[in-house]
Parts: C-alpha cells; sequence; structure tokens
C-alpha cells in the first residue's frame, strides 16, 4: 500500500475490471524443404510475399535436378495466391551441400549458406581511405596531426616521407596526437602546404554483388582492433561471411646496397629504404589483398539433392540458434498451419504430427503421394496417423509451371495453408475451409466420384474435386482423428485459437494475490472473450450461458491447490460443427379443398 504520512488528499489508480483479450493469429504458416539459397540453421524467416521469398530464397527448382524434393517455392507461392499473407521459411540442404568460397591475401570470403547460388558472387575489392592529413611533429611513436579526425585505435595506416611508405597500427588516439605500435623512423613531419609527406588510414572498399542485388562496405579494415574491422561490418550481409587470417608482422625491405659497393657511396645520392615501424598482426595493408580487384566465389554445390532422406527434413536440434529442419521451429510461436511439401515419406510425416501435438498450437496439412490414386492406396497410406492435429488432403493440383513453362502436377498443401488463412481472414477459424475455390489450379492428377468419396472422407481423407460449372473446389474438412469429437478441421482449430489467446493473455495473472478479487477478474476477462466469440459465431447456443461458461473459485480450487500457488479455471465452449451433410425431405402436398369457393 502506499505510504500516507502527511495530511492531504491522495488520488491512487487500481485494476479491477476484465483485461481486455486480443485473439491471436491463426493464419500463419510454415514450410520445411530444399532451396537454391538461404539460411539452413537459426530460426525460421518470415516472407510476406513470394517476391520476398525469391529475393531471400531464390526461385523455383528443376524437375530434372530435384525431382520431388522441388516444391518448397511452388508450394509458397501457391499459398499466397490462395489468401495467405505471412509464411515462415526454413530451408534444408542435402548431404553434400558446400558453400562457396574464395582467398584474397588476409581476406577470406564464404558465401552465407551453402549451395551453387554462392558461385555466381562476385566480390568487388578496392582500396580505400576514411582519413589523410600532414604530420606536424613526430616523438618516437608519437605523432601530431595536422587533424586526427577519422585516426581511430586500431586503424592501419601508412606512412609517406616523400620516398618511401611504410605501415603502422595505431594503439591510441588522443586529441591531435595519436601512438604507434612502434617509433616511426621516416621522416615524415612537415608543416609546409602541399607537402607530398602524410599519413593516411589504410582500409578496402568491398562491393558484393549476387545478380541484381548489390551490399557495400565502404572504408572497411583488415585489423580486429579496428571499429571498422570487415568482419564485423559485414556480419550482417544476406550474401557472405568474411574472416581475417592471422599475419606475421610486416617489415619493410632491408637498405639496397649500390652497384658500385660501399666504396663508391660518397657523392651519390642513393635512395635508401628504411626499416618501418613494424604492425600489429594481422592489421594488413591493401596490398596484402591484391589490391584493387574481382574475386569470384567457387565450390558452392548443393549436395545430391536427387537422394535426400528424411533426417535432413528432421533436421538436428543442437541448442538454440542451432537448430535446423523441423527441430527450427522449436523457437518459433507465431505458425499456426505447417507443411512440409510434397514430402510424404512416413518418418517426415510422422514427425510433423508429433512437432504439432507437442506445441499443440499449430495444426499440420499433410500430402499424400501422386502416385497413390486407388481408394484402397489411399486409404492404407492414411491408415498410418491417427491425430486431431492434421488432415490430409488427396489429389495434386494441376498448375502452370513458370520454369519449366508448361503445366504440372504440385502437392496441395501449399495452396491448402493459403485457403486456410483465406478462410480464416474472411470468415473466422470457426468456418471449415472447404467448398473453396482452389486459385491457380486448371485440374486435378486424378479425378474422384461422390461413391470413392463416401470410402475416402469418413476415413479423414479430404478430397480436391472438379464441379461442372462450380470450379475446382476443396470438398472436405476431417482431421485424421478416430475420436469423434475431433473429427472436424475447423473445431481443432478453434479450440488451437481460444486456448492460445487465453494463453497469451492472462500473463498479468502470474504472481497477483491468489484471491477471490483475482478470480473474478480472471472469470469476467474470458467471459468478455468468449463474448466476442459467441457474437462473431464461432460458439453454438442461442444465449451465452449456452455458448460457454467458465468457473473460478472454490469449486475449481482446494485449500491445497491455493497453497501451492495453483490458479484453476475451468473453461466450457461449445464449437460449431460444420453442415457436413445438408438434407432436405421432401413430400407430396395436395391442394386444400377449403380454398375451393
Amino acid at each position: 500500500m502506499a505510504e500516507y504520512l502527511s495530511p492531504g488528499v491522495y488520488v491512487e489508480e487500481y485494476d479491477s475490471g476484465a483485461v481486455p483479450m486480443q485473439g491471436v493469429s491463426t493464419s500463419t504458416a510454415g514450410f520445411i524443404g530444399l532451396a537454391q539459397r538461404g539460411p539452413v540453421v537459426g530460426k525460421p524467416q518470415l516472407v510476406t510475399s513470394f517476391a520476398d521469398y525469391k529475393r531471400a530464397y531464390g526461385g523455383y527448382l528443376s524437375d530434372a535436378k530435384y525431382g520431388e524434393a522441388r516444391f518448397l517455392p511452388y508450394a509458397v507461392e501457391q499459398f499466397f495466391i490462395n489468401g495467405g499473407s505471412r509464411a515462415y521459411i526454413m530451408r534444408v540442404a542435402a548431404e553434400g551441400a558446400a558453400a562457396a568460397k574464395a582467398t584474397a591475401g588476409l581476406l577470406q570470403i564464404e558465401a552465407a549458406n551453402p549451395g551453387e547460388w554462392g558461385n555466381k558472387i562476385r566480390v568487388n575489392v578496392e582500396a580505400s581511405s576514411k582519413a589523410k592529413t600532414q604530420v606536424i611533429a613526430v616523438n618516437g611513436a608519437d605523432l601530431t596531426l595536422k587533424n586526427a579526425d577519422g585516426f581511430n585505435q586500431g586503424d592501419v595506416v601508412e606512412l609517406f616521407d616523400g620516398k618511401t611508405k611504410a605501415y603502422a597500427t595505431i594503439i591510441s588516439s588522443l586529441d591531435s596526437v595519436i601512438t604507434l605500435d612502434a617509433p616511426c623512423t621516416l621522416n615524415v613531419a612537415d608543416e609546409k602546404v602541399g607537402t607530398p609527406k602524410y599519413i593516411k588510414t589504410c582500409e578496402i572498399t568491398l562491393t558484393v554483388k549476387l545478380d541484381d542485388v548489390v551490399e557495400t562496405y565502404a572504408n572497411v579494415s583488415l585489423c580486429p582492433e579496428a571499429g571498422n574491422f570487415v568482419t564485423t561490418r559485414a556480419a550482417k550481409s544476406d550474401l557472405v561471411r568474411m574472416t581475417v587470417a592471422e599475419a606475421k608482422a610486416l617489415v619493410a625491405p632491408a637498405p639496397k646496397e649500390n652497384k658500385e659497393g660501399k666504396e663508391g657511396k660518397e657523392g651519390k645520392d642513393e635512395k635508401v629504404s628504411t626499416p618501418a615501424p613494424a604492425p600489429a598482426k594481422p592489421a594488413t595493408p591493401i596490398d596484402q589483398v591484391g589490391g584493387t580487384t574481382v574475386i569470384a566465389l567457387s565450390g558452392g554445390s548443393d549436395g545430391k539433392v536427387a537422394a535426400v532422406n528424411p533426417s535432413v527434413y528432421l533436421g538436428s536440434d543442437n541448442g538454440p540458434g542451432k537448430r535446423s529442419g523441423l527441430a527450427a521451429f522449436q523457437e518459433n510461436v507465431d505458425v499456426s498451419i505447417m507443411a512440409i511439401p510434397g514430402v510424404t515419406a512416413p518418418e517426415v510425416q510422422a514427425a510433423l504430427i508429433a512437432h504439432c501435438e507437442n506445441c499443440k498450437s499449430c495444426f499440420a496439412i499433410l500430402d499424400v503421394p501422386i502416385e497413390r490414386k486407388k481408394t484402397n492406396d489411399v486409404v492404407e497410406f492414411r491408415d498410418m496417423y491417427d491425430t486431431t492435429y492434421a488432415a490430409m488432403y488427396h489429389p495434386w493440383l494441376e498448375m502452370f509451371d513458370p520454369l519449366a513453362k508448361r503445366s504440372a502436377y504440385f502437392p496441395p498443401s501449399g495452396a491448402m495453408a493459403g485457403i486456410y488463412a483465406r478462410t480464416d481472414n474472411e470468415r473466422g477459424v470457426h468456418k471449415a475451409p472447404a467448398n473453396e475455390i482452389v486459385r491457380g489450379c486448371t485440374g486435378l492428377s486424378c479425378n474422384y466420384n461422390e461413391g470413392e468419396q463416401d470410402i475416402l472422407n469418413p476415413k479423414g481423407v479430404n478430397l480436391i474435386r472438379a464441379f461442372t460449372g462450380r470450379g475446382i473446389r476443396v470438398w472436405g474438412a476431417r482431421t485424421m482423428s478416430s475420436n469423434g469429437l475431433w473429427k472436424y478441421v475447423n473445431v481443432r482449430r478453434l479450440y488451437i485459437y481460444v486456448e492460445e489467446s487465453i494463453k497469451a493473455n492472462t500473463n498479468w495473472v502470474v504472481f497477483e494475490p491468489n484471491s477471490e478479487v483475482l478470480w473474478g477478474r480472471v472469470t469476467r476477462t474470458i467471459e468478455m472473450f468468449l463474448a466476442t466469440c459467441w457474437r462473431s459465431g464461432a460458439l453454438a447456443g442461442s444465449t451465452p450461458s449456452e455458448a460457454y461458461f467458465v468457473e473460478c473459485g472454490p469449486t475449481t480450487m482446494t485449500q491445497d491447490d491455493i497453497d501451492n500457488g495453483r490458479l484453476i479455471c475451468n473453461i466450457g465452449i461449445a464449437a460449431v460443427k460444420p453442415a457436413e451433410f445438408v438434407i432436405f425431405k421432401i413430400t407430396q402436398h395436395t391442394a386444400s379443398s377449403e380454398s375451393e369457393g
């Protein structure tokens, strides 16, 4: 409580009402697969359009090279075509994939991630300097400069006395005085205007190019002690990673002798090279990377893309920031729809289902192998799974392939993720993502009739069918669960939405006094949220009491629960079910005789 130590009027604010709750997003998708480029370790990256995807991960993949592992870019494009707006991408790389590399002097350049794409990178290295001035006075290793702006600790500098150049490293800088790592033996001091003598910093300017993408790093240093060290400046590059190798101290060449011998030196105006101060390693002038030049990276490889095994998609869990494949989505809490397009290996699909069941916040969309067309074959494949956190769609979709310039068949998971997002945004997560047009689809890998759907629909295989005059539509909304309570996709996804929304919006409750005041606030907060859901049509019932209930208090907690810091709230909701079977009963009706006369 506030302290009241002197007489007066005190005004205080306190919270007593319900805390507004905002529903979480249910339309963000997550995709895993092979791509031309992009990070293969770390967090999945967000893209908000297919153009975004192409900038970060490259374009389409060819059937000849990638085969059944080529569907990621197409699935992402179909996701956005069908109404998706946000997707997280996790690229995986085939066994044997390697990053392109190049070395110039002490500068080592490597493509940011593996793949043949790195072989197209070109790096222009050009000598540059961020500061140049005159030396006013020299006192051993201390130099007084005319203008010390731009001369910082760790900078490599070039000293010129009109005849000879030498290099050193600045170990300290204070006002107009800099201190080198060794005494200066060159006669560089000169106050005259227009003198050829100077001191300047030695940097390089790097221009990294890949097709239309250009990154420029101006005036970077090869010295680790410098504030503009090249490795630090280029750390966030999307194209390359740079390192500087260790180098021995550089010393200017020893003095040359006159051809006439030592006796003939008198009276001769001979140019003698004086030993220069040795720079701190690995401080290196531009001459050590070959001057102005263009470096081409090479050695990049996509690996054995034609024989990708399930372990590539599953990835590995090497801790935060070092996860790959499916394991990388452990670091993402925004994704609510997940797919690994075109990958129908049971090991991969089972792992995807397990991931969704464990995190309880996302829903998986699975594909059926394109060659399975007979109903018995499809049922056999579907019977491997039993889960409320996944749905299976078939057949594959015929769409135009911009790379091959012809139509081809693609797995439906990418388009279905977009339809999920479109339905959520237009109607709400409670609306079944069915009876919706598949945009961009011109045909199907096979056409099922009503009798065949009578077999597949109860099994939980959602068919995509072509209807005369009505286009190609999703004609199923079943999960892959044997539990009748969870047989509809929209019911499971509605519960995910409600659960995640309550979880995300009630953190304020933690460590509050576990009393009746808190119980009342929690109850009112959740009731307000559920009332909004009911008014939007997400919950069944003609009144709020029929649609939901919220209980929090002595009926839900024992004294032991309270003593152990537990607040328990029971919540019940009545989810709306889709009108899957619309039945009109028609009978004959005879006109009434009373109407006569």
